[in-house]
């Protein structure tokens, strides 16, 4: 399944994989726009037309509940990124990210670590 959201329908996303099932009310609350409830249920029922949500029913409201995890989204957004942006090359994202000077040493470090188990086999 290929994933995409746009920037609106990720940040409903992340509501829900932060807090897991929630209402329209529960969501909307913790987007950071302040957003019409109209427009958060519209979001909710346009992502659950397209697969990525479900609903169960409490009440007079639904409940939704993401159906794509986060880390398989990330996954497809990420390929998506270094297809458009870098060209297809995953070294030239590699290299962007290095490059940039708001990595701390902290974190640079992290990433050769990972590199180098993955050099070795090793799957984090």
């Amino acid at each position: 399944m290929r994933i995409s959201f746009t920037d609106r329908e990720l940040d409903v996303m992340s509501v829900l994989w932060d807090i897991g099932p929630a209402t329209v009310a529960e969501v909307r609350k913790r987007i950071p726009d302040q957003l019409a409830y109209t427009t958060v249920l519209t979001m909710l029922r346009t992502l659950e037309h397209k697969g990525y949500l479900s609903h169960t029913e409490e009440g007079r409201a639904h409940r939704y509940k993401p159906l794509v995890k986060r880390e398989a989204a990330g996954r497809t957004a990420l390929r998506r990124l270094v297809d458009k942006v870098f060209d297809g090359s995953p070294e030239l994202l590699l290299t962007q990210l290095v490059s940039d000077k708001n990595l701390s040493d902290e974190e640079l470090r992290r990433l050769r670590k990972l590199l180098a188990e993955r050099l070795r086999g090793i799957q984090p």
